[in-house]
């Protein structure tokens, strides 16, 4: 295996830069699926029947920690993969540690809230927006806990290996996949939550 060290080290190799392109393609058909539940969010979140509208269960409290919680772990992930590429393991995984502990109590957040709506009486099956609003954001949710576990394995390795071509390109990416969903969210927040507030 060829390395080249005039490149970080996630690109080092023709594989890794190959890796990283393929995971692009698949952030693409990523986007396409999100797009395809926004689109069908939009076209019921007024199809609510006798159950309750947006403007009735959301509550911004929670969605601005929810929010607080994702952005702030987009900005530790990104100091990982910075401390990565400067070679420091302690700080590499601290950060790692930080953007996974952000994201869990991210997801306690919005199991609360889940919690809450059904309390409410908004369920899966209370109406059409409820069903479009529970499909958005627990696929949402379910990307973040996969994302958590992903992570922890991630740890483990590097913890095990070093920083090695093949550790580093799965950091990497798995900081692609961490903005990604940093940049749903962004979505989710200013069009599900702020839209349906007003």
């Amino acid at each position: 295996m060829k390395i080249d060290h005039s490149v970080p080290l996630e690109y080092s190799t023709e594989e890794n830069k190959n890796r990283i392109f393929g995971f692009w393609v698949f952030l693409g058909a990523e986007i396409v699926m999100f797009s395809t539940l926004f689109a069908v969010y939009f076209t019921l979140w007024n199809r609510t029947g006798n159950g309750p509208t947006a403007k009735e269960i959301f509550e911004i409290g929670p969605v601005l920690i929810e929010t607080f919680l994702l952005l702030t772990s987009s900005f530790t992930i990104g100091l990982a993969i910075n401390s990565m590429r400067q070679g420091l393991m302690k700080a590499t995984m601290g950060f790692f540690a930080v953007t996974l502990l952000l994201g869990l109590g991210f997801l306690g957040v919005e199991i609360y809230e889940f919690v809450t709506y059904v309390n409410e009486g908004a369920t899966l099956q209370t109406n059409a927006f409820m069903s479009s609003l529970f499909t958005l954001l627990g696929l949402h949710g379910a990307h973040v806990t996969l994302g958590l576990v992903w992570g922890g394995g991630l740890m483990l390795q590097m913890k095990r290996e070093g920083f090695t071509p093949d550790t580093a390109n799965k950091s990497f990416i798995f900081s692609l996949y961490w903005h990604f969903l940093d940049v749903v969210w962004i979505f989710i927040f200013s069009f599900v939550y702020l839209k349906g507030l007003m």
